[in-house]
């Protein structure tokens, strides 16, 4: 059996769990989530336990065991605490803004600020929450600061990767888009070498 797909799951006592053959509904303090799972797995929810088990052992059955297994685990996570992605936006006048539901980004490309106004205008998605905790970066040490989150892990890493795909951070200034925890390796500049010689 799965390793992951065979350990039982606990429902917090703030989470209401819900099974209708293969339709799974979790709701808690920030939210509800719904989701169908594939045939062949099923799902049994008994006294703040789930055990999610599969019919066979072929390959794509075994695939989808461990799955299941932890897409129910991340749904009871998200309705009970969320999730969240920080987002840290170097390079001088970079910048966020939130207006009317669209997040509004300024990351250096000068050519597409033509009528002086945003660069990107991306629409938030549903269930999903942005945050500008510093709108505009001021050097190296001072990045813009945007906060996605949501109780849907899965439309929280894709709208933060959306985000960090437009100006990935380069090697060499660092300037760029990157996630708080993430190590960007630098590289040195070329330099003159025996330069006046």
């Amino acid at each position: 059996m799965s390793r992951i797909g065979r350990k039982p799951i606990a429902v917090p006592g703030d989470v209401k769990m819900t099974v209708r053959g293969q339709s799974i509904s979790v709701s808690g303090p920030k939210g509800e989530l719904t989701w169908t799972c594939s045939d062949g797995i099923t799902v049994q929810a008994d006294e703040g336990v789930v055990v999610v088990r599969r019919a066979n052992d072929s390959k794509k059955i075994r695939q989808l065991h461990g799955l299941t297994r932890a897409l129910i685990a991340n749904m009871i996570k998200g309705v009970r605490e969320g999730y969240e992605k920080r987002l840290l936006i170097y390079g001088t006048g970079y910048s966020c803004n939130l207006k009317g539901g669209n997040l509004e980004l300024n990351v250096g490309f000068m050519g597409r600020s033509v009528n002086k106004g945003p660069q990107f205008v991306i629409p938030v998605p549903e269930g999903v929450e942005a945050v500008v905790e510093t709108p505009m970066a001021r050097g190296e040490s001072d990045p813009a600061k945007l906060l996605i989150r949501g109780i849907d892990k899965q439309k929280v890493g894709q709208f933060a990767a959306e985000i960090r795909a437009l100006r990935k951070p380069e090697p060499y200034k660092g300037k760029g888009v990157r996630y708080e925890d993430e190590q960007v390796r630098r590289k040195q500049g070329k330099s003159l070498v025996g330069a006046g010689g």
